[in-house]
Parts: structure tokens; sequence; C-alpha cells
């Protein structure tokens, strides 16, 4: 018995909720009988389970064979699952004072994991204060009905997807449905609104905090396009800029091309939002779908009077311009943004004038003016704090080397971009540095090197869905040609595939010199530690087409755990959609 997984999981939860209770002799049969009467669902045994701080297993057993008996009209026949697990929440329901059952009901509003204060902010009204909700949660979580979670030393708590299903039932009985969400809708607005301007300047922590909030928000953003809110689903993913460029821009150019037909947003989030959508083209390599973003985005700007958004605006629309060749057109507007940011003496405004320069400068070969206007970018922004333009304005030095041939100073600037990218998950700036320094690799000679993470360059960049444009594309196309030639076509093409099969992670230590190639191994699948064991089967069953409802069937867990599963899957291997893991877990079985 103390091998069964069923009977071992009542005994410590009882333990755990009673402080003294163990499995014995005496109680044996009535727990086997228990966990069969419930068909082995862990939820449902943790719900029987915190019982016994009242009642005897025996107890506990009784009454709920006499609420499955009323069920089944008395009969013997055995419950569906999901009527079994059901009949025990309601119990569990059915014994919560009034303030814990509001609670709860409310708290399927949230799709994901969710913070104290979050549920201050929506869930609270006159039956159940924000004072009081501290207590009422920590009692669900004592009885077992929400799940606690540490995550980054913060506390974090999530329904299983089972009880999350069976709180919107209730809030909808309740007729609360409707409310909810829209305090929901208004908090994330709120939230995202507030921190838009400055999360630039506490990029780690804010980047964080939309990692553990990003599904909440995900659905939000669901609900305004389902119902056509589009002005304030718009506010929300326009202020999500910094989490699109770091993480990935398919996804969000996905929900800012089903927002941008609001006609009533505010003037201050339609230049930001023509902005950030022409700024995720640029990052794709796209400048013929960036340069009529950029245009509304400096049109707006300027009839709106927003100048120091418009100075952000010229600035970019030069970059777009240098990186295509037409360089006139690039001056023309650089000429307009130097004439007026000086004056307003803003960062933002300053910093992407000076890497629109940096720009224009490398495309034209001028690379004692990138190196100096570069210089002066990382100085500002690290007396900022702006991480990511630290990351950028460093990536610029690395590229003068690149164009000097000068492989140290290359070297060193993509080395010290690449740990700020890793700093703060920047995805995107991860593949332009592994790139890069697969440049350097094979300019120094170390070939395998080279292939291996031009092959991982190549795979985060699928993953995050970016692009390089301007000189260093033919320097990276020479780079790849001299490791072909030096380690002939299909050793080039193993090593490239091994690089491409890496997790980021590992792609990242072993462009930073933290890990050697041996060390690192082939990065295939099969490759012990790559994924971890419950990952893993869950990436073997996407592959296999699995849905996540599906999954959790498979394995007895909760689809919101397959959810978690997934999304750290795709963090580990760079991806954003199930595609990509069911294709690496094709190619690696090849």
């Amino acid at each position: 018995l103390r091998q069964n997984e069923a009977v071992m999981l009542f005994t410590e939860r009882a333990a755990a909720a009673s402080g003294a209770f163990e499995l014995t002799t005496e109680n044996q049969a009535a727990i086997v009988s228990l966990c069969r009467r419930l068909d082995g669902l862990p939820l449902a045994i943790e719900l029987a389970a915190v019982r016994t701080r009242a009642l005897a297993v025996e107890q506990i057993l009784e009454r709920l064979s006499d609420r499955f008996a009323l069920l089944t009209g008395g009969s013997r026949v055995a419950l569906p699952r999901h009527q079994t697990l059901e009949t025990t929440i309601d119990w569990s329901y059915e014994l919560l004072g009034e303030g814990e059952q509001a609670l709860l009901r409310r708290l399927c509003v949230f799709a994901a994991r969710f913070t104290l204060e979050d549920v201050e902010s929506v869930c609270t009204s006159d039956d159940l204060s924000a004072a009081a909700v501290l207590d009422t949660m920590n009692s669900l979580v004592d009885k077992s009905l929400v799940t606690k979670e540490d995550v980054r030393s913060l506390a974090c708590y999530r329904l299983h997807e089972t009880m999350r299903e069976y709180a919107t039932r209730k809030l909808q009985g309740a007729g609360e449905e409707g409310a909810l969400e829209q305090r929901c809708l208004a908090y994330y607005r709120a939230t995202c609104l507030q921190s838009a301007d400055q999360a630039r300047y506490r990029l780690v922590e804010w980047l964080a905090w939309a990692d553990l909030e990003i599904d909440n928000i995900r659905a939000v953003l669901h609900q305004c396009v389902a119902r056509g809110d589009l002005a304030r689903g718009l506010d929300i993913a326009a202020s999500m800029g910094y989490y699109w460029i770091t993480r990935g821009t398919t996804e969000s150019t996905r929900w800012l091309d089903q927002l941008l037909g609001a006609e009533d947003a505010a003037p201050a989030t339609q230049v930001r939002a023509y902005y950030l959508r022409g700024w995720l083209s640029l990052l794709q390599a796209d400048a013929a779908t960036a340069r009529p973003w950029i245009a509304r985005a400096v049109t707006t700007a300027r009839e709106t009077g927003q100048l120091a958004k418009l100075s952000e605006s010229l600035s970019i629309a030069a970059t777009v311009e240098s990186v295509t060749g037409d360089l006139e057109a690039a001056r023309r507007y650089l000429e307009q943004a130097e004439e007026m940011t000086p004056a307003l003496r803003d960062f933002p405004a300053t910093i992407e004038l000076l890497l629109s320069r940096a720009v224009l400068a490398l495309v034209e070969g001028d690379l004692e003016t990138a190196r100096a206007v570069s210089t002066e970018g990382v100085r500002l922004s690290r007396e900022a704090g702006d991480l990511y333009q630290v990351e950028a304005t460093l990536g610029n030095l690395g590229m003068v080397g690149l164009l000097a041939g000068d492989l140290e100073t290359a070297k060193s600037r993509f080395v010290e971009a690449l740990r700020v990218a890793r700093q703060i998950d920047n995805r995107l700036g991860q593949y332009w540095r592994l790139a890069g320094l697969g440049w350097h690799a094979a300019n120094s000679g170390q070939m395998r090197l080279a292939a291996r993470l031009l092959g991982a360059a190549e795979a985060v960049a699928t993953g995050a869905g970016a692009g390089i444009m301007g000189p260093a594309v033919p320097l990276l196309a020479e780079a790849k040609e001299s490791a072909i030639g030096a380690l002939g076509a299909a050793r080039f093409q193993a090593e490239f595939e091994a690089g491409q099969h890496m997790s980021r992670d590992m792609a990242v230590r072993l462009a930073l010199g933290e890990a050697t190639q041996d060390e690192l191994g082939t990065g295939d699948a099969a490759a012990p530690g790559l994924l971890p064991k419950r990952q893993a089967e869950v990436a073997q069953l996407i592959a296999e087409g699995l849905t996540n409802r599906q999954i959790g069937a498979r394995l007895f867990i909760s689809e919101a755990t397959v959810a978690t599963h997934v999304r750290g899957i795709m963090n580990k291997l760079g991806f954003n959609s199930r595609a990509q893991i069911a294709s690496w877990i094709a190619s690696s079985k090849q």
C-alpha cells in the first residue's frame, strides 16, 4: 500500500491537514475503498483528505458514498470520472463559508497563475474586503481548493483546471461573471498603462511580472477582440511592447493587427501602437511592412503634438531606410530628428537618434562615427538603467569590430551584449549575438564552433520571429560558406543541425565560453537533462498531436499543469509554438 500513489497521496495530505494522521491496519481498508471510490483522481483525493481534520476516514467514505448514491439512483453503477470529481468538489464547496465561496468562484476570472495583489484588486466586494483576502485565500489553500506555488520568491496561486471550470459555473450562477470580467480588464489595462513608459528602466523586474501574468493578459486581450472592445485592448497590447520585442514578434503582431482598427483609441496609444507595429516588422527584417506603420506614427505624433514620440518615430524611420539602402531618405528623416531632439531633453528620443545615426554610419562604412555614437549610447543607456538599449548599443559596437575585421573587439562587445540579452531573456538579442559570435568563430578558425553557433542562431531566430538586415547579412553568409569549405558540406550540416537542436541556454553558454561543445554533447533531444522527464513526456505527446486536455488525461495531471509544462518547454528551447516542439521532436528521431 505504501507504494500505491493514490493511497500515499491521501495519507500525505491527511497528515498535512490534521497533523497526526498515518496509515494503519485499522484505517487502510477504508483508505483503499475511498481512493477507489474517487477513481484515483488526485484533486478529489486531496479534497477528501482535508476532511480528516474533523472526520474519520470511514465517515468521509460514508458521506461521499451517500452523495454518489443520489446521483446514481442508489444503483451500484460507477459514476463517470468527471462526475466523481465534481461531486467531491461540490461537497467541499458547500462546507465553505460565504466569503470563501465568493472568493473561490471569483478566482476563475484568472486564466492561469495570479498573485495576492491581483486578487485584492479584482475579486473584492462589500462582502469580501481586501483585508480579508489573505486569510480567506490561506483557508482555501489549506483545503486544497487553491494551489499555492512560489515563483521567484513571490507567492502565486492557481486553480486546478477542473476547479476553474466548476468555479466558472458558480460565478455564472451568482450573476457575477460579466462584472468580474470587466474588473479584470480594467485592472490589467490600468496596470499596463501605468508601466508603459517606465518598464524600460526596470526591465528585469517588469519582465518577470509580464512572464507571470502573460496568460491572464492574453485572456483579457482575447475578450477584447471577441467583444469588439478594441480601444482598451490596444491600450494593453501597445503597453506590453518590451515583452513583445524581447520574447518574440509573432504573437504580438497578431494581437496588434486585430486591435489596430480601434477608431476611438487615445492618440498616445495610437502612436505607441503604430510605432511598435513598425518596430516589430523591422525586427522581423520586413521593412516593407514596417515603413507604413512608422509613417502613421510620424503623422499622428505630429498632428497631436507628441514631440518626443515624433522624434523617436523619425529616428526609427531613418533606420528602416538605412537598412533597405535608401540613404537619401534616411538622411532626411535624421535631419528632422536631429533638429528637434536636443531641446526635448528626453532619453528615449535621444537614444533612438543615436541608434539611428549608428545604423546609417555602419551602412555607409563610417566606422569612426558608428563607434562614437554607439559608445555614447552605451554610456547614456547605462546611466538611465535601460538594459535593452545597453544590449543594442553594445551590439552596434560589435558590428563596428566585425566590419573593421577587428576580431577581438567584435567578440568582446558581442559577448558583453549577449550577457545582457541573457539577463533580460531578450531572445531576439540572443539570436543576433549568437550569429555575430558564429561569424567570429568562422573568422578565427573555429569552424566546428561556427557551425554550431550559426545553427543555434537560426533556431532561436525561428522561435523569436527575428531577422537580420543591412551589412551583417553578406558577412554572415561568408562565414557560413567558410565553415562549409573547411568542414565539408556533410560535417557542416551535422554540426549546424546539432546547434539547431540545442536549447537557448545551452547555445548561450557555448557562445560565452561557459561550456565546450564536447561538454554540451550533440544537442539531440534524447540527450540526458535537456528536458526534465515530465517535460519530455509532454513534448512527445505534443508531437503526437494531443491537446493539453488529452495530455492531462494521459498523464493524470491537470490541464493547467500541462500548460505550465508547455510554457517551460518553449522557454527552454526558445520556441513560441507547439508546431516547433513537434518538429524538434521529429527531427531528433531522424
